[in-house]
């Protein structure tokens, strides 16, 4: 699987500029994924790419971030090191054939309602005012959302994306008091079983060794890893 291009297209930035096979990336400065740069090709001067990269997230009032991930350009992980960049968020791509049961408590929308969005946000959100660019993040492509409620909350969330033959899991997310009750685990088995079955990937940030413990015992393994670049500060 192509892992840089799948994420790329499940959490779709909702500006893209191209320069020389890299895709400059930005959705409001909201999450890393959506606001970097997608170097999949040797650019012809690499020192005038970055540049150019700099200057774009310069004028948007951003820090200048490179995904690093298993397509990325030969080279350029060392360049940005040596340029200064730190490295940001180590991330496991983690993939697989996870069980899937419809679960008849479990919630599935084809679009994210308030109760979801401020029950992701909420454990997700790391920025207090943009839950409108995340929104308009989730939905620039067609997705499922799924949430299992009690008593009209959502305790756990999460949201999948129809890519070809294989399945984006994406927003897991469990309130801090609903958990160690299996939630999560129930709402990734009902998206996989809505979507039909088959493989499936995700990813999870590499200190969350509680997620990759629940996500093996579902059936995925790790099938590569990435990082962000980001520009000294």
């Amino acid at each position: 699987m192509d892992f840089d291009l799948l994420v790329h297209q499940a959490w779709p930035a909702y500006e893209v500029r191209a320069y020389e096979g890299w895709l400059l990336r930005y959705a409001g400065g909201i999450t890393k994924r959506a606001n970097s740069v997608l170097a999949l090709e040797r650019p012809s001067d690499l020192g005038r790419a970055i540049g150019a990269a700099e200057d774009f997230y310069r004028e948007r009032g951003q820090r200048c971030v490179f995904s690093v991930g298993p397509g990325t350009m030969p080279g350029l992980d060392e360049e940005l090191e040596r340029r200064g960049y730190e490295v940001v968020d180590p991330t496991v791509i983690m993939s697989g054939r996870p069980k899937g049961e419809p679960a008849p408590e479990v919630r599935i929308e084809e679009r994210p309602w308030p109760g979801w969005l401020e029950t992701w946000w909420s454990v997700d959100g790391r920025y207090a005012a943009g839950i409108v660019a995340a929104e308009r993040i989730c939905t620039g492509v067609p997705a499922w959302y799924a949430a299992y409620e009690e008593g009209g909350r959502a305790l756990a969330v999460g949201r999948a994306v129809p890519q070809g033959e294989t399945l984006g899991v994406y927003c897991m997310a469990t309130l801090p008091e609903a958990r160690r009750r299996g939630l999560a685990r129930t709402v990734l088995r009902a998206l996989v079983a809505h979507a039909g079955g088959g493989p499936a990937y995700l990813v999870v940030t590499e200190r969350n060794e509680g997620a990759q413990t629940l996500y093996r015992g579902e059936g995925f393994t790790a099938a590569g890893r990435y990082h962000y670049r980001a520009a000294p500060s």
